[in-house]
């Protein structure tokens, strides 16, 4: 009793003081409520990005700030204490607690009839497994981040639908999906190394869903030394979620690398870059490429790697359709994982809303030994340098994206292979300076040429070094066609290779692209 009646009075008084602070008189002198919208969030980065950037706190209560990974994971959120229920929406949430990574506390806020109210930290909301918590913690103590819920695979199970946790990261989930690569509100410097900034969301406000609602609306607040800015994303749950995103921020200083809508992934072997692993898996990635759809209308498709050292990609564009980091591959006996589930990881695409003008669409590419890490970023750099003081606003939607066949009507890549060019039968040692890339295109209009094949053509090129060989034939296991192409560079050069198919004056083809090298 005397636990919850202190819960009561403490949630009273929190509304009361967010009722309290979002209150204006009436005429007739009754106070009445100033909803909260999207524009106080901007008011609130501004303001922010004109004070000086607010290092992280002190170290989170014992034993909070001594957690390991198991420790962490033991503590869970109760489903029967999920919030946002009582607006008769079809929206839960749960919260992540505060602890091993996780140590920056944010505020999570739900808006009821465009009042926001803090929700307290409360003990009893989380069930902490095998941890001793032996001291009461703070009810300011605040949490990691939130995740929601929603019935998308079964009208009478709640799966979770979308996450915040840690720094700007987020992921969220279309129908039979299963968490693999991440947003992120913001990247800094990717290409810095070290230097690289992750700004953090701070605070949170989310809108509680009315009955038979079909969205839910979140607000954020995003920090870091060089940027403050306000967030605001609209999640339409379907086979393959869409989330509107819009941005605004304020640069706290001159920021030269700035990355909007960037995506963050992992790549650790596939079919084009295989390593030697004593692994009974095939495949072990979250996305297996790039897809673009250029300002012109050209459709790109760039496979990733796993390289020995860190590389930048950049494909210049003025006002792209279109870009996202992709897992085509859909095939479970490609992976053999009963437990990651790499075959329903989902790939996102984002999709400009309005004109981003000239940039490039970077891909840094980071070596990894093992597929824990994320090391691959996407994301779109504008041209210009962004100074103190500036407004940028920026919109763009974001959908999970599981078939391909959807994407564009053209011939599609499906597979990338690359091999020395040894003659049939040949055990003489391989040339490293000499390479033969292989690649499969299927779908479009593929299949109405397997009849007569002599009418497609191969169309490669290479911004350094030459094409020894080039050949095309028909494949009919894929109704597609394969192509090779063998490519000769000198010690120390590098290149960029492209080839796509068509049939005359007819493109049939995205185009594939694929740099080399030669150490």
């Amino acid at each position: 009793m005397m636990t919850l009646s202190r819960r009561i009075i403490l949630q009273g008084l929190l509304a009361s003081v967010a009722t309290t602070a979002w209150a204006q008189p009436s005429q007739n002198g009754v106070p009445a409520p100033n909803p909260f919208r999207f524009e106080e969030v901007v008011r609130r980065a501004r303001e922010l990005a004109g004070a000086p950037y607010e290092v992280a706190p002190g170290q989170l209560p014992e034993p909070l700030n001594t957690l390991s990974f198991d420790d962490y994971r033991d503590i869970r959120f109760r489903p029967e204490r999920a919030l946002l229920g009582s607006g008769g929406g079809q929206y839960r949430m749960q919260l992540f607690h505060l602890g091993f990574l996780y140590q920056r506390p944010v505020t999570v806020n739900i808006l009821r009839d465009g009042v926001p109210t803090p929700v307290p930290y409360q003990r009893e909301l989380f069930n902490y497994g095998r941890n001793k918590i032996e001291r009461p913690l703070p009810v300011n103590l605040g949490f990691a981040g939130f995740r929601l819920h929603y019935p998308i695979n079964s009208p009478k199970v709640f799966d979770e639908i979308i996450a915040f946790l840690g720094a700007s990261y987020f992921r969220f989930l279309g129908s039979d999906q299963k968490y693999g690569l991440s947003a992120r509100g913001l990247a800094i410097n990717v290409e810095g190394g070290d230097a690289e900034e992750f700004p953090n969301f701070r605070e949170f406000w989310i809108q509680m869903p009315t009955a038979g609602a079909d969205r839910v609306t979140i607000y954020a607040l995003l920090d870091s030394p060089s940027v403050a800015g306000a967030y605001r994303f609209v999640l339409y749950p379907s086979r393959e979620t869409t989330l509107e995103v819009t941005a605004t921020l304020f640069p706290r200083q001159t920021i030269a690398s700035l990355g909007l809508a960037p995506l963050t992934s992992m790549f650790y072997q596939g079919e084009n870059d295989q390593k030697r692993t004593d692994d009974f898996r095939p495949e072990l990635h979250d996305s297996d490429g790039l897809l673009m759809h250029s300002g012109a209308g050209e459709w790109i498709w760039r496979p990733l790697r796993n390289p020995t050292k860190k590389t930048i990609s950049s494909f210049s564009d003025n006002n792209p359709r279109g870009f996202g980091l992709m897992q085509r591959d859909r095939v479970f006996e490609n992976y053999q994982d009963l437990e990651a589930h790499y075959h329903q990881r989902p790939g996102y695409w984002v999709e400009p809303i309005g004109d981003w003008g000239e940039g490039r669409i970077e891909l840094a590419e980071i070596p990894t030994k093992d597929e824990t890490h994320d090391n691959i970023v996407a994301y779109w750099e504008p041209n210009r340098a962004f100074e103190a003081g500036q407004e940028i606003n920026v919109s763009y939607r974001l959908r999970s994206v599981a078939a391909i066949s959807g994407m564009h009507p053209g011939g599609k890549v499906i597979n990338t292979y690359q091999a020395p060019p040894r003659a049939s039968g040949s055990n003489a040692p391989s040339d490293p300076t000499h390479r033969r890339f292989i690649i499969d295109f299927a779908g479009g209009d593929l299949g109405y040429y397997q009849a007569d094949p002599d009418q497609v053509q191969l169309v490669p090129s290479l911004s350094n070094g030459k094409i020894t060989h080039s050949f095309i034939m028909p494949n009919e296991h894929t109704d597609g066609f394969r192509v090779a192409m063998d490519v000769k560079l000198e010690p120390g050069q590098s290149t960029d290779l492209r080839a796509f198919l068509r049939a005359g004056n007819r493109t049939l083809t995205e185009t594939w692209t694929y740099p080399w090298s030669v150490e």
